[in-house]
């Protein structure tokens, strides 16, 4: 999943990049309202994590502008919008709820409290309306990132991970690779490398050993799938 955080405090940036990449998060910044504009036309992303106080204006006008449809989105859903500010007045809140976030979180806060939020704010309007996504045999547990097949713990990459994430949340679905990179790579990833297919060879070879039936498929010319697998003796859970 792709975050963006529009924040002029260089040092939070900094530390929630790092924490949000550990988790599996491709994480871009930007420091303005104008900076998060260009990128919002650019990208799809899945959370936007704003601040209310910036150099060139205020989250809540940005808010007000990505819901009535002023700013033009790259292609997808809007983002969700999770308000991260130390404006934690009654009248800040719901002002930042009514034009239009998702969430809100005064500062300080606990790394752990953010990362439960932007958990709960990818569930909605996805399959992942549970902590634990489940197709077939194959687990993903988000918030401990944990995945298994069957009683088999996967020893995965946070990209590997990630992209099973992605995959889960679309199953039977044909993911293009263009997809892929937009949603589970940040905007340093080279569009023109291997990076995905790469990634992708490395799962599927993680998802199916001894004689497993395939889980991950690739369907040329178009993308990648997951196949629908019977659960089986490998439904025993660990």
């Amino acid at each position: 999943m792709r975050l963006l955080i529009v924040e002029d405090e260089a040092g939070l940036v900094s530390a929630l990049q790092v924490a949000l990449r550990r988790e599996g998060y491709a994480v871009d910044q930007a420091r303005t309202c104008a900076a998060a504009r260009d990128k919002l036309s650019l990208n799809p992303y899945d959370v936007v994590l704003l601040d209310v106080t910036l150099p060139d204006g205020t989250g809540f006008d940005l808010t007000r502008q990505i819901r009535a449809g002023q700013i033009p989105l790259a292609e997808g859903d809007p983002p969700r919008i999770l308000m991260l500010t130390a404006r934690g007045r009654l009248t800040d809140r719901v002002t930042g709820l009514d034009v239009g976030a998702d969430d809100y979180l005064v500062k300080p806060f606990a790394i752990i409290e953010l990362s439960a939020r932007i958990r709960a704010l990818l569930r909605r309007e996805t399959r992942e309306t549970a902590a634990v996504l489940v197709h077939g045999p194959i687990r993903l547990d988000a918030a401990r990132q944990l995945a298994w097949r069957g009683a088999r713990e996967l020893a995965l990459t946070r990209k590997e991970f990630a992209v099973l994430r992605y995959l889960m949340n679309r199953p039977a679905y044909v993911v293009p690779a263009e997809e892929l990179l937009e949603h589970v790579w940040d905007e340093n990833a080279d569009p023109f490398t291997q990076t995905v297919r790469v990634t992708v060879g490395t799962l599927r070879r993680k998802l199916t050993v001894d004689g497993e039936e395939p889980a991950l498929e690739t369907v040329i010319g178009r993308g990648y799938r997951l196949r629908e697998l019977p659960v089986g003796v490998e439904g025993v859970l660990t």
